[in-house]
């Protein structure tokens, strides 16, 4: 456990719970919460509308904005899903004591809730090319894995234990 703050990265694929369990570990440790979905510019959010995957020279901007927000607020939650070590990267190079937390679920189980939200712009069409992008964290990485398998209260309580 942790008793400097740090920044902690709720990562994975689309439809995985980043946002809700993200949201609801800031509020129980009471720091601020950042949606990186809300820093992507108007061009990819209209690719991505479209159904039109992402390629790395679509996320570079996007992803130096969310290291900026990193950095600017040390101690943050942030839901971005940081598919690939080199993103982790790059953020880490903004923020370097992040730590990742990669919530994992079977494709069955991210399909049904990308399926059932709603008003988002990714469309779960778009799932198939983040689960082949996905990179799961790697053994030198600061962060673990929490396998979405219960409510938000229970994976965040689990995040927590190891974390905070």
């Amino acid at each position: 456990m942790s008793t400097e703050p740090r920044s902690i990265v709720v990562m994975g694929v689309s439809g995985v719970g980043k946002t809700t369990v993200g949201q609801e570990l800031a509020r129980r440790i009471g720091v601020a919460f950042i949606d990186a979905d809300d820093l992507h510019g108007p061009a990819n959010i209209a690719r991505m509308a479209a159904g039109v995957p992402l390629d790395d020279d679509d996320r570079w901007p996007w992803l130096d904005r969310v290291g900026a927000a990193l950095s600017a607020e040390p101690a943050a939650v942030v839901a971005c899903s940081a598919l690939r070590r080199r993103y982790r990267d790059r953020l880490r190079a903004s923020a370097p004591d992040t730590v990742f937390v990669h919530l994992d679920a079977p494709k069955e189980r991210v399909t049904e809730q990308a399926t059932a939200r709603r008003g988002h712009f990714m469309p779960p069409a778009l799932l198939a090319s983040q689960l082949q992008t996905l990179e799961p964290l790697g053994a030198d990485e600061d962060g673990i894995t929490v396998t979405v398998d219960g409510t938000a209260g229970e994976l965040v309580e689990r995040i927590r234990q190891h974390l905070v």
